[in-house]
């Protein structure tokens, strides 16, 4: 057995390319491949992203007044900012997928804090109402708490 995991016997692996069974080791292989092929689709998406960024840091500040950024323009940079970090971290789960067979909970907890504290950021807080702050809260919170249990247990 392995240290990390009691349940799972040593040679386990997730999505198994040798599979003794046919069906299960095409459908494996294919599931493989298509994590690749969303390797691949993040990498553009995170390219696209930086550029959207660039993009819009560049026509907030060349927009009358030139070189001034107001509070709006601001969040609206921290938003495409925030979500080019959140994309990397989606990369960052998929190719974690594909060379160790595992899916990392603690990976994935943060992507999903980083994302609540995103939204957060960039709420208008003169539209919602407060129960939607509380939603965010409570997300924010159990997000938080799991972290740092997972954190914890190393």
């Amino acid at each position: 057995m392995s240290t990390g995991d009691q349940t799972r016997p040593e040679n386990h692996v997730e999505l198994d390319p040798h599979h003794p069974d046919p069906v299960v080791r095409f459908s494996n292989r294919v599931i493989r491949y298509g994590v690749r092929v969303m390797a691949i689709v993040m990498l553009v998406v995170i390219l696209c992203a930086i550029v959207d960024v660039a993009y819009s840091i560049a026509t907030k500040l060349l927009a009358p007044p030139i070189l001034i950024l107001e509070v709006g323009d601001i969040l609206a940079v921290f938003s495409a900012a925030l979500i080019v970090l959140i994309a990397i971290e989606i990369y960052t789960n998929v190719t974690l997928y594909l060379t160790h067979d595992v899916i990392h909970v603690k990976l994935v907890v943060a992507t999903a804090l980083m994302a609540i504290a995103r939204k957060v950021i960039t709420l208008d807080d003169k539209t919602l109402e407060p129960r939607y702050f509380l939603a965010y809260a409570a997300l924010g919170l159990a997000f938080g708490i799991t972290y740092w249990l997972l954190s914890r247990n190393k």
